[in-house]
């Protein structure tokens, strides 16, 4: 039978340690009178799904140029989750390529429970996918009720400051940046709230005022 291997180097993961389990992994492999024709190693994050190697190995199973794939755990192979985890699998059977998680012997679509394997796999998928949706469908009623996806309020937090001293520096002729660093809030948030107010707006500039309106 011919074999690929993979395995996957994070940042976090010490080298040697993974060196180690491709070892065992090739020890394995000889005790069964496999074959090694490829490896295939990554050094990215396990929770994504665009690593290069790991594409590579799917189109390769693709065009049948092995027939199992080892790995030493299933999450060497990928952290993105459950769902997506046995999704992976059920990609490399359809290929007719047999998975074997060679710390977890129940993961493994080799021998007489494999087809087992198989139907539990796509179970938990299946349940997995069914909480996600739940999860969702709840977190969209909620923002629904509170007026947005978020769950958040409608529009930004309304900010505190005097108007009415706003609008009185206003009718002095004060500029929108000098009253806004006045009362210690942005010049677009005074002149916004102080919009409906024209004869505060209108009032003419005083002499020698060079902020003016903006």
């Amino acid at each position: 039978m011919r074999a690929a291997l993979y395995g996957r180097v994070s940042t976090a993961d010490r080298g040697q340690e993974v060196e180690n389990q491709l070892a065992e992994l090739r020890r394995f492999v000889a005790t069964q009178g496999w074959e090694i024709v490829t490896e295939f190693i990554d050094h990215e994050s396990g929770g994504r799904a665009d690593r290069a190697e790991f594409r590579r190995m799917f189109r390769n199973a693709a065009q049948r140029k092995f027939d199992v794939v080892l790995v030493w755990a299933l999450d060497r192979m990928t952290r993105e989750g459950v769902a997506e985890t046995f999704d992976y699998i059920k990609r490399l059977t359809s290929h007719g390529v047999q998975f074997v998680s060679f710390t977890e012997e129940h993961f493994r679509t080799t021998g007489p429970a494999g087809e087992l394997m198989i139907a539990v796999a796509a179970w938990i998928a299946k349940q997995e996918r069914i909480r996600i949706s739940e999860r969702v469908k709840a977190a969209l009623k909620l923002a629904k009720v509170k007026g947005t996806r978020s769950g958040r309020p409608i529009g930004r937090p309304r900010v505190v400051f005097r108007r009415d001293l706003a609008a009185e520096l206003k009718s002095q002729g004060l500029g929108w940046r000098t009253i806004g660093r006045r009362l210690g809030v942005g010049a677009t948030t005074v002149r916004h709230a102080l919009k409906d107010e024209p004869q505060a707006c209108s009032s003419p500039q005083e002499p020698g005022n060079k902020d003016g309106p903006h």
